[in-house]
């Protein structure tokens, strides 16, 4: 389907019904559906989503939507859509959920008795700056309350559409309390159309970085996700064009394989690169203890054994050749003050 990254719509897990196409072999003259997207104002309870997981570096997350345009085909977050139910394919990236109330609800959390400052890391699961973020700009009111609170944040995209947001991030980070982290999967503008087919090209994310960093911004680049014999070869490459633009920070995750996105994956596969699927799958496998997924923690981000052992040594002589920073940047949860609060003169 033009434009769209899932080749299926299959039923989410909870569902009791399964449907599946049947090709009877029959000629059809019919045109294919037509995917636009549709966007639902969800009325959240609350925005702060909490986290005890030891293999990330923070312990609360806002999405202002689910549910991601990009249709990034390999986006772990696609079995979340389940739990509204519907489809984690073509569903997820048609029919998103907006949180319009978003501010107003973090200002309400941050002013809770007892709460106490720590990094928000604004963009987990789906993209703040997905292309609906132009017209409901849910993600820059967020920003402004962060700003003016002096709360620290780190941003996850793929979006150039982050640098539309430089005059508020530029001063919070002139108190380091923001830093960016832009995804750059492939060079390749024909393998990003395929896999993610209405994120910004590559060369836009790589300006983003540049404009970011310009504006004194720091940056940290992911090669994410690394799918074994698609864009693995890339990652030396990936990382000098980033760091030529001003990255300081740099991570990979290897593709993850949750719930319905195996079968998701395998579909595009043999859409698109029917030759290469099994030898894919068998790399993978080889780095998740011999399955398509291992969620414990510490082995889902990076796997495990020879192929991921491999990854991460190329990571790591190219970040050192390169004069990436060995230590992560620390953002600044001291100078946070309640809404209400007088900041102090010094």
């Amino acid at each position: 389907m033009r434009g769209r990254g899932a080749t299926a719509n299959p039923d989410g897990r909870f569902e009791a019904i399964r449907r599946e196409s049947l090709d009877d072999g029959w000629p059809s003259d019919e045109p294919g559906p037509v995917r636009r997207t549709e966007v639902t104002l969800e009325r959240a309870r609350g925005i702060i989503t909490r986290n005890t997981s030891p293999d990330i570096p923070f312990d609360r997350s806002i999405n202002p939507y689910r549910g991601c345009e990009h249709g990034c085909v390999y986006c772990f977050a696609r079995p979340n859509h389940a739990y509204t139910g519907l489809s984690p394919g073509l569903d997820f990236e048609t029919k998103l959920f907006a949180k319009p109330d978003a501010a107003r609800l973090l200002e309400r959390e941050l002013s809770a008795p007892g709460y106490e400052a720590q990094t928000i890391a604004l963009g987990t699961a789906t993209d703040p700056y997905q292309p609906i973020e132009r017209e409901h700009r849910i993600t820059r009111a967020v920003l402004e309350v962060l700003a003016r609170l002096r709360h620290p944040v780190g941003i996850v995209t793929k979006s150039n559409l982050v640098t539309r947001d430089i005059d508020i991030l530029a001063g919070m980070a002139e108190r380091n309390l923001v830093k960016v982290a832009v995804s750059v999967t492939t060079l390749d503008p024909v393998l990003s159309r395929k896999m993610e087919p209405r994120a910004p090209h590559p060369r836009k994310r790589l300006e983003a970085i540049r404009a970011l960093s310009q504006a004194g911004i720091p940056v940290m680049v992911i090669v994410a996700p690394i799918i074994p014999s698609l864009n693995d070869h890339e990652i030396e490459a990936i990382l000098t064009e980033a760091r030529a633009c001003g990255a300081r920070e740099a991570n990979h995750v290897l593709l993850r394989l949750p719930h319905e996105l195996k079968d998701l994956v395998a579909d595009w596969f043999a859409e698109h690169y029917p030759g290469r699927q099994r030898h894919v799958f068998s790399l993978i496998a080889q780095a998740r203890g011999g399955r398509e997924y291992d969620a414990t923690f510490g082995k889902r981000m990076t796997g495990e054994g020879a192929y991921a052992d491999l990854i991460a040594t190329r990571m790591r002589l190219a970040k050192t050749r390169l004069g990436y920073a060995k230590a992560r940047i620390t953002l600044d949860a001291s100078a946070f003050a309640k809404p209400g609060e007088q900041f102090s003169l010094l």
